[in-house]
């Protein structure tokens, strides 16, 4: 049997342990790693979560200012344009109702309608300025009313004579002569004073015209007649016009002679004043 050398008999047992501790420092570094890599497993979500709340966080923050800005832009116009929706929680005391303004529909006012004549006229001469213009604009002036002059297509004739001759014609044809327009916008008036020379113990039938074209218009509003004349008062200008515009409310007329408008106008302003304020003016 062969004999081992001394060294080897050495190596042996010390290589055995050598080797056994190399493991063990091996084994241990993988299981350091293993844990290592466990702790970084186990920290994952909770820095994932972490991250999560942040930017919800930031969102809520966002939705915040932005409900903020909202309601700061709001307040600037807060009544709903027509056709908006409104929202419901709003009470109505908050969304204050469109009124009309008066003074652009002109609704409730007051209108003078009428038709006068310069030129020679019965018991005056030749006047530049008609019997019934005058107590129109007194009219006016006392009320408030706006005016609108009914002025003929074709002139009447300047004479007295050849004038009442062609009024005659008119009225036995029961013609309907043309004024010039356009007219006024009626649907602004609720109180219309109407007012004309007598001619032939009527309205002249240019006022007829009128009548028959605004009938519509005429409806259910207030008209109050006045006549300028030579003597035969206010002529039935009011069942006339009751006849002409059955829908609307007549009211009792005014009749001033032509000589008084002339040559009396401060005691003719008295009586229209007189007159007016029996009916509130």
């Amino acid at each position: 049997m062969k004999k081992e050398h001394g060294w080897k008999l050495w190596v042996r047992p010390w290589g055995v342990a050598i080797l056994i501790l190399l493991l063990t420092f091996l084994f241990a570094g993988c299981g350091s790693g293993q844990a290592e890599t466990a702790q970084e497993a186990a920290a994952a979500p909770a820095v994932e979560k972490t991250a999560a709340e942040a930017d919800e966080k930031a969102e809520s923050e966002e939705a915040a200012a932005e409900s903020e800005a909202t309601a700061e832009s709001g307040s600037e116009t807060d009544t709903a344009a027509p056709g908006d929706a409104v929202s419901p929680e709003a009470s109505s005391s908050e969304i204050p109702e469109e009124v009309p303004d008066a003074e652009e529909t002109g609704a409730g006012g007051t209108l003078v309608v009428y038709f006068s004549r310069t030129g020679e006229q019965y018991d005056v001469g030749v006047i530049d300025k008609g019997n019934t213009a005058i107590v129109a604009e007194m009219i006016a002036e006392r009320t408030g009313a706006d005016l609108f002059e009914i002025l003929p297509e074709e002139d009447y004739p300047y004479t007295y004579e050849e004038l009442t001759a062609v009024a005659k014609q008119e009225q036995s044809e029961n013609a309907r002569p043309a004024y010039q327009g356009p007219g006024p916008d009626l649907a602004a008036y609720d109180t219309v004073f109407i007012g004309a020379p007598v001619w032939w113990g009527d309205w002249p039938m240019i006022l007829y015209t009128f009548f028959e074209e605004n009938a519509a218009s005429l409806s259910g509003k207030t008209l109050i007649p006045f006549s300028t004349h030579a003597g035969s008062g206010l002529a039935g200008f009011d069942q006339k016009l009751a006849s002409a515009c059955p829908d609307s409310v007549i009211e009792e007329g005014l009749a001033i002679a032509g000589t008084d408008a002339q040559n009396d106008r401060a005691g003719v302003q008295e009586t229209v004043n007189s007159w007016l304020s029996d009916r509130g003016y």
